[in-house]
């Protein structure tokens, strides 16, 4: 079995809206003369492609609702930050702050389906008081948008996965999520095949993307601006329909 390598690229310059983000990747690929062959995958955090894409609201710009205000007083936060947050949320899930906490928590069902704090609402790795980012419009299309830009450019077939980090039910600190995908399959389902005792597994699902978005952390700091990670040696069958929002289970299925 052929190892599997995960390199973090470096030199990638900061992005600004409008940007040529295949261009600017392809081009620091090729500094660190890891042009793309054929079945690598490209984790890129999708800040990248939200400030290429224009996703960035500048909070002097923004006029919170009452409804922002209204969690604003709750939660001790601004609330032009509040009002971003509902705007890119379907529904907020909870609301707290602890008595130690200078700022409370919001966690959201963002309109993509996913639940997050703030909804996705960023405001780290970004130049400029007072900015925010938040995710693309449609981040499957974006990353497939990238990855026929490059396949183009390197005259190979790979994979892109956009990842944002998020926490988790249950477990302190957080990973990176696949939250956008190209080629890329969601899941690998193992049900109705035999493990290694013979024993037929009836439920087994790895989650591929998510698994290769948390393996992109391990060689990436965050503040080292270095969005871009190669992996090379995976073993994967592309699927031309992976959706990231496969990935979420339906509400029908939640037991909380």
């Amino acid at each position: 079995m052929d190892p599997v390598t995960l390199t973090a690229i470096p030199n990638v310059p900061d992005i600004k809206p409008g940007d040529d983000l295949a261009q600017l990747l392809g081009d620091a690929l090729d500094a660190a003369d890891l042009p793309p062959r054929d079945g690598d995958v490209l984790c890129i955090a999708h800040k990248v492609f939200s400030k290429a894409e224009g996703n960035v609201v500048r909070l002097a710009d923004v006029t919170p609702s009452p409804e922002a205000e209204k969690y604003a007083a709750e939660l001790n936060k601004d609330p032009r930050k509040v009002e971003v947050i509902l705007g890119e949320s379907k529904r907020v899930v909870r609301a707290f702050r602890h008595e130690r906490q200078r700022e409370g928590v919001m966690i959201c069902e963002h309109r993509l389906g996913f639940t997050a704090a703030s909804a996705a609402v960023d405001a780290s790795n970004v130049a400029g008081e007072g900015t925010l980012v938040t995710l693309p419009k449609d981040p499957d299309a974006s990353a497939h948008a990238l990855k026929s830009a490059l396949e183009t450019r390197f005259g190979c077939a790979m994979g892109v996965v956009m990842t944002d980090t998020f926490g988790r039910p249950w477990r302190l600190g957080q990973v990176n999520f696949a939250i956008g995908l190209a080629d890329v399959p969601t899941t690998t389902p193992e049900m109705g095949n035999p493990d290694a005792w013979g024993q037929m597994l009836f439920v087994t699902e790895p989650a591929l993307a998510d698994e290769i978005a948390a393996a992109s952390g391990l060689v990436v700091r965050k503040a080292a601006k270095t969005p871009l990670v190669h992996i090379r040696g995976l073993d994967w069958t592309p699927d031309p329909a992976a959706k990231a929002h496969k990935i979420l289970r339906s509400q029908q299925e939640n037991m909380f």
